[in-house]
């Protein structure tokens, strides 16, 4: 009875450890971490897919799954994870989405865990942007400048300045380039902004905007002054009374405005940088287009962004493997695979150098001039920043692009309803 007793319990320690296949731990006494990708383009996917495999060939005492998740859901997903106790070991994410993760104590601080050839090689300028009180909880890898994709030919014809690196357009010629360029049922500029806040903030660093002030006590408040309003208020004139924008894209995403940019209803785009991709793919034959800097204000060319990031849970039991393979994924060979596959930039120095990433063609050279004008998006470490952003910010933006509202309403919704909301956080 007692040999039946201690067979039917190593039988059953055995299939335990066979259904911890799939899960962080260890599998057949081999360390299992997985590693969660929000990868979507067909590139980038393969490239994460490419290096998870080039790890697992050469570390045969730890294996990394890895795990598909979306940008969509991916805030509710990990909070779901995190209070379950089911978090992926590896998470990538986006910065902005970090604060609150880091002060809730769900994700590691990765201060001591990461070697200094990492730490060394990506700019303090962006590891800012993963900086929460005295720790760093988050590696960022790309990081993505706003550009203005441009339709050549019609620019061109039309005899505008065409901007430079060197000199590009302040925000007031910007306005008027949109004027000149306007008319007969089309339209200077496509204003993609089903999602206005990042885009709107981020560019408004260029001014000298940044909306929200951290005081003595360490509290933040939002302040709409003076320098927070020039971008808004280009838009917002453009679209509703110099109908050089076309009102149509404002709920719209970047996706969107493709077709009627191609179809020669729009001169100019501004977008994200990886959406050349989309432009070289889809563009109809012989459609020349360019990659222009995005306008600047009192402050140049500076930008805010939110890089992509690599995180490790704190619940995780190998945080230390989990590092190691941080580390091997930003490797300056395999962050440059990473950033051609997403049409991206790297963070990191070296990688930045690559001269894959110089090239005319598709506006690369462009856009990695940019980088050295990138810096923390503002709203990189305020805490309650997705809910005021989904419930007050989101609206009062949408509802003042479409003239809905005025500056002065704006204004009373960004400060008055959000500081209620950020207040909440900071008890």
């Amino acid at each position: 009875m007692r040999a039946r007793t201690l067979f039917l319990l190593t039988l059953a320690l055995a299939l335990l450890a066979g259904c911890t296949s799939g899960e962080s731990g260890t599998a057949n006494g081999r360390i299992v971490l997985r590693f969660q990708s929000l990868a979507w383009q067909e590139e980038s996917v393969a490239a994460n897919k490419e290096l998870v495999k080039e790890w697992n060939a050469g570390h045969t005492g730890v294996k990394v799954e890895y795990v598909q998740g979306s940008w969509d859901s991916v805030h509710d997903q990990l909070l779901t994870s995190f209070e379950g106790g089911e978090a992926p070991d590896i998470i990538h994410d986006a910065s902005d989405d970090l604060a609150d993760f880091a002060y809730g104590g769900y994700l590691a601080d990765l201060t001591d865990l990461l070697p200094a050839r990492l730490k060394s090689g990506i700019p303090q300028r962006s590891w800012e942007t993963t900086t929460f009180g005295d720790g760093i909880y988050g590696v960022p890898f790309l990081q993505e400048p706003r550009v203005i994709v441009a339709n050549a030919k019609w620019l061109k014809k039309a005899g505008v300045r065409i901007p430079t690196l060197e000199h590009p357009w302040s925000w007031p010629e910007f306005r008027a380039v949109t004027r000149q360029l306007s008319g007969n049922g089309r339209y200077g500029v496509a204003w993609p902004l089903k999602e206005p806040v990042s885009a709107t903030l981020n560019l408004s660093l260029s001014t000298g905007g940044t909306l929200f002030h951290r005081g003595a006590d360490g509290k933040v408040t939002v302040r709409f002054e003076a320098a927070d309003q020039v971008v808004p208020r280009t838009v917002h004139d453009q679209a509703n009374i110099d109908h050089s924008a076309s009102p149509t894209t404002l709920g719209s995403g970047g996706s969107d405005t493709l077709p009627g940019f191609f179809g020669g209803k729009y001169a100019m785009v501004p977008l994200g940088f990886s959406y050349r991709q989309q432009i070289v793919q889809q563009a109809p034959k012989g459609f020349q287009w360019e990659v222009l800097p995005a306008p600047a204000g009192a402050d140049g060319l500076t930008q805010g962004v939110s890089p992509q990031t690599l995180s490790i849970a704190e619940d995780s039991p190998h945080k230390k493997e989990a590092a190691e393979f941080v580390d091997f994924l930003l490797r300056p060979k395999n962050m440059v695979q990473l950033a051609l596959g997403d049409w991206m930039l790297p963070t990191g120095t070296a990688a930045l150098k690559d001269p894959a990433l110089h090239t005319a063609k598709d506006g690369w050279a462009t856009g990695t001039a940019l980088a050295t004008h990138l810096s923390s998006a503002p709203a990189q470490s305020v805490r309650g920043y997705p809910e005021w952003k989904d419930k007050v910010a989101t609206p009062a933006f949408q509802e003042y692009y479409s003239g809905a509202i005025g500056l002065a309403e704006l204004r009373g919704r960004l400060e008055k309803d959000g500081n209620l909301v950020l207040a909440r956080y900071q008890r």
